[in-house]
């Protein structure tokens, strides 16, 4: 057995390229699996990976290595809320799907942010699709430590979890909102979803395809896609979808995307709205000593407003960014997919003002959606070295070294991230 005719295997059962997980993470992973299955050489492994359907799902399993938390990318959430009330409707739930959605945390997410919204139960479901049954298995379980709760603001928690002794779990209710199941965007012998879906997350699965198998993913995923409908994408993907016909939201750093058209507000304002009481009165849990249920705190979720117009990349008639535009002109651009505009303006902004963490962390951010993982590197860790706590540059650092096939030192850049979790939760 040679590593490349696993990796072969691989890409033609998932679509996992081995230039973005690197050889060391695959030859990790089989070294795992021969060691569980007791297989005293390669060969003896071999022949048991290609004639077991399950231990090539054991091996998907392995190789796939949950990296999410409760609300990342907090704006792609504001968007999609803001999106859910623009598409509301009478006659039918609104259809959101998570692909992938690993361990649970974002699709939970989605449920908390309709919730806090104002929305009902019965006026959205989710899907939950992940090809790996381990991270399915978490989901089910849904009791959660606290690696799934960063940055500064977790309010929600309060809201929406129970503590117990092994960690936090989401109430019934979210729970509920979710359905999780197996499946795999690529695989030729299942045909597209029957349900169209008003919104999809599918964030951080197209940079560990080639350029083939990212349009084969777009296109299924436009499919699966209603008109108008919004994909939420990674902020190294976002480069991608101008080329497929896709429009940008222009929402800095949400990296959402229409299906064509523009998106605007109901017009009937006869059309039902949720109200802002009806989820705290109805999910929060009774407490034990009194039977009331607990005030909700804060939300963390901007009031929804409406939908700025899409726009086409390739036709944009707006300003271009500059070198002395602000960090958030330069982001507009990229989140456009006007990457080397960006790329030139950010250059210039620290050229101008001197350097900065979040003017490396964007330059990081674009060169990662340009492919160019060896200049992001450099990138993030010139934003961690004028700011060594900057959360966004540690999880994109690491993110990035995982998919280079760098386990230990994507471990050893989480373990910071969960340090520095930990500290703003005890604050």
């Amino acid at each position: 057995m040679s590593l490349d005719n696993v990796e072969k295997l691989l890409k033609d059962a998932i679509g996992l390229d081995r230039e973005t997980v690197g050889a060391s993470t695959v030859q990790y992973a089989v070294k795992q699996r021969m060691a569980a299955c007791g297989a005293t050489d390669a060969a003896a492994y071999w022949r048991h990976l290609t004639t077991t359907e399950q231990e090539l799902q054991e091996l998907v399993n392995a190789v796939i290595v949950p990296e999410t938390w409760f609300f990342r990318d907090p704006k792609a959430f504001d968007v999609m809320t803001a999106h859910a009330r623009a598409r509301l409707s009478v006659s039918q739930p609104l259809r959101l799907l998570s692909l992938p959605c690993s361990t649970g945390e974002e699709p939970y997410s989605m449920a908390m942010a309709l919730f806090d919204a104002g929305f009902e139960a019965g006026q959205f479901q989710i899907d939950a699709i992940d090809i790996s049954t381990r991270n399915l298995a978490g989901a089910a379980h849904a009791v959660y430590g606290r690696n799934s709760f960063r940055g500064a603001d977790i309010d929600f928690r309060a809201r929406h979890f129970e503590k117990l002794e092994a960690g936090f779990r989401p109430h019934a209710a979210i729970r509920d909102a979710v359905r999780f199941r197996l499946g795999n965007l690529l695989d030729p012998a299942v045909p597209p979803s029957e349900t169209i879906y008003d919104m999809i997350f599918c964030r951080n699965l197209l940079i560990y395809f080639d350029r083939d198998l990212q349009h084969r993913a777009l296109v299924r995923l436009k499919q699966m896609l209603a008109t108008d409908g919004l994909l939420l994408v990674g902020p190294a993907e976002a480069g991608l979808m101008g080329l497929h016909g896709f429009s940008s939201l222009r929402t800095p750093m949400a990296f959402a995307f229409v299906k064509g058209g523009r998106v605007t507000a109901p017009a009937d304002s006869s059309r039902p709205q949720p109200t802002a009481v009806s989820i705290a009165a109805r999910a929060a849990p009774r407490t034990a000593e009194t039977g009331a249920r607990p005030t909700p705190s804060r939300r963390p979720f901007s009031p929804p407003r409406a939908l700025p117009a899409a726009t086409n990349a390739a036709t944009d008639e707006r300003p271009t960014a500059a070198a002395g535009d602000g960090l958030s002109a330069i982001r507009r651009a990229a989140d456009a997919g006007r990457l080397a505009e960006a790329r030139a303006a950010a250059q210039g902004h620290v050229e101008i003002h001197g350097p900065s963490g979040d003017a490396f962390y964007l330059l990081g951010l674009i060169c990662d959606a340009e492919n160019n993982l060896a200049e992001a590197a450099k990138h993030y860790r010139k934003a961690l070295y004028l700011l060594p706590d900057h959360p966004d540059a540690l999880a994109q650092l690491a993110l990035l070294l995982r998919r280079q096939g760098d386990v230990a030192g994507a471990r050893r850049l989480t373990e910071r991230l969960n340090r520095l979790t930990e500290r703003s939760v005890r604050q």
